[in-house]
């Protein structure tokens, strides 16, 4: 028989009172999106039982605002991510969270102008009063005031980590657990706004190109590597391109995505293009699934969780 002739399709079987777990493990056998969220799991599983293995995440897209923050959190807490680098919205999104204040199930079928004279931000289905930045800016300033004058955008941010209460934070987890948090496009958010307001009048100095040592060295310090990549756009490539200074390559990836490949662009560049660069290793396990990662992000972390006992 043909070598590519070795693996039949068998179908999925839904039995009651199945786990996640079980659920995914069906679908090994499956195709297209089915059989690419089982071997997210897999590759997902066999990364965090790596006790050798560096784990990044990278977070891109509306994750918080959709509700995912706390899965973030918890990761960070149960030592599953080593580094994270996410965007400055993300961020922003988050601190919000951590001081009680909400984001607000609405609808895209919407009047955006209704909405924009009662001052009600959306994003998407997501509904966001516009009274939350000006608290968000309460919060802020006075951290501003408290910071040294020249630190590093991951040190920036476990400032103002520390200062935050909520315990489900995702910047508060990161800075108990010891977790840099990267954001080389923090000044594309609310947070670069606002530091930039307030360096109008006081001393605040951001060096945007320090936190590459810290990384890096990270990079070549790490026996094995793997990454669980949410959307694309820099956190991808802030994480993929910091192999190419090193030997070394990633051994683990994972991508949860709905752009495509044909334009081009980053975010839909497949994990096997990132092959060609040296980035993912030759014989690494990867996979991308193409769905919406509100959807696959917590299936696949709660497939892991309840199919596997945790080794460290």
């Amino acid at each position: 028989m043909n070598s590519e002739l070795q693996r039949p399709i068998r179908p999925a079987k839904i039995t009651d009172g199945m786990t996640v777990s079980q659920l995914t493990d069906s679908l090994k056998d499956c195709a297209f999106g089915a059989g690419r969220l089982w071997e997210a799991v897999d590759i997902y599983r066999e990364m965090v039982s790596d006790r050798e293995c560096t784990k990044f995440f990278g977070l891109a897209g509306a994750m918080v605002p959709a509700g995912m923050r706390q899965i973030v959190s918890d990761l960070i807490r149960d030592r599953e991510i080593d580094i994270l680098v996410t965007t400055g919205a993300n961020l922003v999104h988050d601190i919000i969270e951590s001081l009680g204040l909400h984001h607000y199930k609405g609808t895209d079928a919407t009047d955006d102008v209704e909405l924009k004279h009662n001052s009600i931000n959306r994003i998407y289905d997501v509904f966001l009063p516009e009274e939350h930045f000006s608290r968000l800016e309460e919060t802020l300033q006075p951290m501003f005031r408290e910071l040294p004058q020249k630190l590093s955008i991951s040190g920036f941010l476990a400032h103002i980590g520390g200062k935050l209460e909520d315990e489900n934070s995702i910047l508060r987890s990161a800075y108990d657990m010891g977790v840099p948090v990267y954001c080389p496009a923090i000044q594309d958010s609310i947070i670069g706004l606002q530091a930039w307001l307030y360096k109008q009048a006081k001393p605040l100095e951001v060096d945007v190109f320090s936190d590459m040592k810290g990384l890096i060295d990270r990079c070549y310090e790490a026996k094995r590597a793997g990454v669980l990549i949410v959307g694309g756009g820099v956190p991808k490539n802030f994480i993929l391109q910091s192999m190419l200074v090193t030997p070394k390559s990633f051994d683990y990836a994972i991508q949860l995505t709905l752009d495509r490949p044909e334009t081009g662009g980053l975010s839909g560049a497949t994990l096997d293009e990132a092959r060609s660069w040296g980035k993912v290793g030759e014989n690494a396990r990867s996979v991308t699934v193409y769905s919406d990662a509100t959807i696959t992000l917590p299936i696949i972390i709660a497939a892991a969780k309840s199919g596997q006992t945790k080794s460290f």
